[in-house]
């Protein structure tokens, strides 16, 4: 028997997926409002002392309300609300530009991305474990894109103990051309940068659903020792460092480096079709 409360789109909402889709699972969700087990007058109580987000996973069972501490919750809730992400084919006209996260032992994230006109098109997402860089740089060019370019981070020009390289350099070695190092940058600026930048873009739901997940997961670290004036915990200066972490690097990366290498490339262009749609 399995019974929680929603915290995003995490291990227990995949449970919960999985549960309902299994004939031999049993699974009931017990909303507040669709039970009448809790009082009106201590509902009314909880919802002056929780966020409206709080409020709705706790006793509406709700696995869309932002998770508290998340950087970019309500951001991305609103791209699904406007839209923005669904089906975002990619176009086979403009180029590609990739980041990474480049993970020693954890994974590493990359983001596909293309810029047109004024949308930011984030049309894919690959991530894995345990396996060398040469297994991205394949997976790259199995891919029917044409890139611009590969951001990776600033760190990626250190070199290795062990083989005496940096991982840019091994990165070259394989083949991948023009990759950009992001700015060194304090992590707090990132996130701001990020969140000026999630408005512009549009995400394919299928391809990009890992990515989208954990920057709707991304969050604060919880001060538990310490609370505000309501007795709701604080926020840490600094993330959780978690699985989200990877994707959400990555994002931060792009956020920092495309406008800047878009611009200087001509590739914020519009592009003239002899017909036009609509995505």
């Amino acid at each position: 028997m399995f019974i929680g409360t929603p915290k995003g789109r995490n291990a227990f909402f995949a449970l919960w997926r999985r549960a309902q889709s299994e004939a031999n699972w049993f699974s009931l969700m017990l909303k507040a409002s669709d039970t009448g087990l809790i009082a009106a007058n201590e509902l009314n109580l909880a919802r002056r002392d929780l966020s409206e987000e709080q409020y709705a996973q706790e006793f509406e069972c709700s696995f869309e309300a932002a998770v508290v501490g998340a950087y970019y919750g309500k951001l991305m809730a609103r791209a699904e609300e406007e839209r923005r992400v669904g089906r975002v084919p990619h176009d086979p006209a403009a180029p590609v530009w990739t980041s990474w996260d480049l993970g020693m032992r954890d994974a590493t994230a990359i983001w596909f991305a293309q810029a047109i006109g004024r949308e930011l098109r984030i049309i894919d997402y690959y991530e894995g474990c345990g396996v060398d860089l040469g297994h991205y740089v394949r997976e790259l060019a199995a891919k029917p894109y044409v890139y611009a370019g590969h951001i990776v981070p600033h760190d990626a020009q250190a070199k290795e103990l062990g083989t005496g390289k940096s991982r840019l350099e091994v990165l070259a070695q394989l083949g991948l051309k023009n990759i950009t190092l992001a700015p060194m940058h304090r992590i707090e600026d990132g996130i701001n940068a990020v969140r000026v930048f999630i408005p512009k873009c549009w995400f394919d739901a299928q391809r990009c659903a890992r990515g989208i997940d954990a920057l709707k997961l991304y969050r604060a670290e919880i001060d538990e020792r310490r609370a505000d004036l309501s007795g709701a915990p604080l926020l840490k200066p600094h993330p959780v460092h978690d699985w989200t972490s990877h994707a959400a690097d990555s994002f931060r990366y792009l956020a920092l480096t495309l406008d800047r290498q878009a611009t200087h490339s001509g590739f914020h262009r519009r592009i003239e079709y002899a017909q036009h749609g609509v995505v």
